[in-house]
This record gives C-alpha cells, structure tokens and sequence, in this order.
C-alpha cells in the first residue's frame, strides 16, 4: 500500500514539474542552436585581424590590397572602437562578404545571421541567406539588436528600399553601424552605385526611422592623396607594389603625428575619404 502511495506522488510531482523539465530542456537546446553561426566551425579571420589587441587590416595582400591598407585599418579602428559599446543581442551582418568583423563583434553578441547577394565577387560559405539587398530581405519584422553594414550601401542601386527593410527587421531602439567610402576609387564593378555625403546619409536615416547618434568623416587630404598614388604606383611593373606600400606605410605613420591627425582631422570635413556612422531606430 505505501508504495502505491509512494508511486502515486512520484507521479503528482512529476506532473507538477513535467512543463519546467520541458521549458527547461527547450531552453537548452535552443540557446545551443541560437549560437550555432553557419560554418563558424570553419571561419578564418580575412579582411581584419587583431593585431597587438587591436582590430587592424590584414597584411594578407589577398585580403586587403596592398594600396588600401590605410582605408581598411581607418574602418577597422572605427568597428574596434564602437562595437564593444553598441552590438549587442540578435546582430545581422548585411552584405557580410567573409564576415571579417566576426571576430571583433562575437564576444558581445549571442547570435550573428549574414546575408549577401550571389552577383558579390565576396562568394563564401558563412552564409546564411543568399539574397538580393535591393529587395525584401527574408527575414522577420523587429528581429534583431544591431546591424552591420560595411562598405555595404554603395553597392545597392535601391538605397531607399534595403533603409526601409533596415528599420522592418530592427528592433525598437536596436543599433545600426555602417561605413560607405566617399573619395575612392571604382571597386567591385559593375555593382558600384553611389557616393554619399553626410547629408545624404543623415538624410536617408532619419527619413526611415532612425535617429543618427554619430556621424563623423575618416581620412582627409593625406589618406586621399596616399590612396591615389599608391593606386597608380601599383600599376607600375616589377618594384609598383614595393613603392606602393611605402607610401601606404609612411602614410600610417604620418597621420598618427601631431600634425599628421591635424591636417587629415580639418581636411575630413571638405574631402572625406569616406564616413561612418551610427544610428538608433527610434520609429
């Protein structure tokens, strides 16, 4: 009789706790899912790299040019500044190429998703999505904390469109952090659109929803000139790519003087080598 007894409440408690033990083991198994990035397994840091704890561009020539570090380490040095204190939650890595800012953005983050377009020359195996940016993204409404979009914009012949599906798939007061070049070469052709001016971007942002939290010009005079020149010293053979990092080199150690930030702080304003910005959906 008192095992019946002892059975019967085995079964009561059971009962009583089977929906905890389920949500439980749900909880689990999701939170081990959510986390699961497509092949991260297999990703390799490509475009940036940390380098004496900082986020800098790749020495890999086939990452990173060798007349487009000093643009690549401007961008890299923004992301490693910011990231730390705006990704957060559910982020999503538009236009995501290889997905080189994973390593600086994963430890703040509890699940990244990366979307990109067949016709990108940045094919690879992270993807999640294949997807056209000019049109409706396949995602749902109010979904993610923060976006990425680097070097991204453009390359999108309908602006307008991926702005509006920006602010659909964002959450309310999630985080947008971008980039776009302003004076730099064609690259990526023939998917090279636009250049856009801080009042364009502050524009289209606020237009869609968002409220621009900072917006601010990277390179001026110097990195511009460097740019070109090292661009034109490459096509020169034999010795053009020894030249060209030279200049690209001394370039880095100028502006990191004195009157090397100065000249390139002033001269941003007028001729910027390109933006970065970040903004809040608030609508």
């Amino acid at each position: 009789m008192s095992f019946n007894i002892v059975i019967l409440l085995l079964n009561l408690q059971i009962s009583v706790y089977k929906n905890t033990i389920i949500e439980f083991i749900s909880r689990i198994v999701f939170f081990n899912i959510y986390l699961i990035m497509h092949n991260k397994d297999k990703w390799l840091p490509s475009k940036y790299v940390f380098r004496n704890g900082k986020l800098r561009a790749s020495k890999n020539k086939n990452e990173v040019s060798i007349f487009s570090r000093v643009i690549a380490d401007l961008v890299a040095n923004f992301y490693f500044t910011y990231l730390g204190k705006y990704a957060k939650g559910k982020l999503l890595d538009l236009g995501c190429g290889h997905v080189p800012l994973y390593n600086a953005y994963k430890n703040f983050i509890e699940d990244n998703i990366c979307i990109d377009w067949d016709n990108s020359y940045n094919k690879n195996i992270y993807l999640d999505y294949s997807a056209d940016l000019n049109l409706k993204l396949p995602l749902n409404d109010n979904d993610f904390d923060t976006i990425i979009l680097s070097d991204v914009l453009e390359h999108i012949k309908n602006p307008f469109s991926l702005w509006e599906e920006m602010n659909r798939v964002l959450k309310q007061d999630g985080t947008l952090l971008m980039n776009v070049p302003f004076y730099y070469a064609l690259h990526e052709e023939p998917y090279d659109y636009f250049r856009y001016t801080k009042h364009s971007l502050k524009s289209m942002a606020e237009d869609n929803g968002f409220h621009v939290l900072y917006l601010e010009p990277i390179g001026g005079i110097p990195e511009i000139l460097a740019d070109i020149i090292s661009k034109s010293l490459s096509q020169i053979p034999l010795f053009g790519n020894v030249l060209a990092l030279v200049i690209q080199q001394l370039t880095w150690i100028f502006i990191n003087t004195k009157i090397g930030k100065k000249i390139s702080n002033v001269s941003s304003h007028k001729f910027p080598f390109g933006y970065t910005m970040i903004a809040r959906k608030v609508s």
